[in-house]
């Protein structure tokens, strides 16, 4: 018998002063039983370094990754469902990348493995195309960290500033600086 997603519930209070994006997000995420903690709190940084300042252009939502190969961990779709934005976690092959590059207006890649320069090294000259692709490694160390609050219901609080993103829970505060990778984008 499979096993079922378990479900996580987050209340976000974001103030990101980079980019003027002060909301309170509730979201719901669908843990895949093969997902660690890490990787899931990845994803929720990831919705709060780009979740839209207003639902104009469509919503930023958790797509289904683990399940199926053809989506994202994260995407902007629009009321039309193109694509804006395609959001990787971990450290997909390049030809995942160029095939989103070739679907989505952006994609951005978050990896958080201690071997992130290893898997940079090896494909990075492969997505010398990808105008339109974004890289940030996320250090091992602060992953790790963030994982620490994860829990099934959470109270977070995020604030972005000069590039770096604080998030606070109930009795820790993690401080998060991601490397931007790529060239261009």
């Amino acid at each position: 018998m499979a096993l079922k997603a378990t479900i996580y519930k987050a209340q976000l209070q974001i103030a990101d002063m980079d980019r003027g994006v002060y909301a309170d997000h509730s979201v719901i995420i669908a843990r895949h039983p093969s997902e660690t903690d890490e990787r899931m709190m990845i994803r929720l940084l990831a919705f709060a370094f780009n979740v839209p300042a207003d639902d104009k252009q469509g919503q930023l939502e958790f797509a289904k990754d683990l399940w199926d190969v053809d989506e994202p961990a994260l995407w902007h779709k629009d009321y039309t469902q193109a694509v804006r934005h395609w959001i990787d976690v971990g450290q997909p092959d390049d030809k995942r990348l160029m095939r989103a590059a070739g679907r989505a207006e952006r994609v951005s890649v978050y990896s958080f493995a201690s071997s992130t320069p290893v898997w940079w090294k090896g494909i990075e000259s492969k997505l010398t195309r990808a105008t339109n692709l974004l890289v940030w490694q996320i250090e091992a160390a602060q992953s790790q960290a963030l994982a620490r609050l994860a829990n099934r219901t959470m109270q977070l609080q995020v604030t972005v500033q000069d590039g770096t993103l604080w998030m606070s829970g109930a009795t820790d505060s993690v401080e998060i600086t991601p490397r931007r990778l790529t060239a261009s984008a």
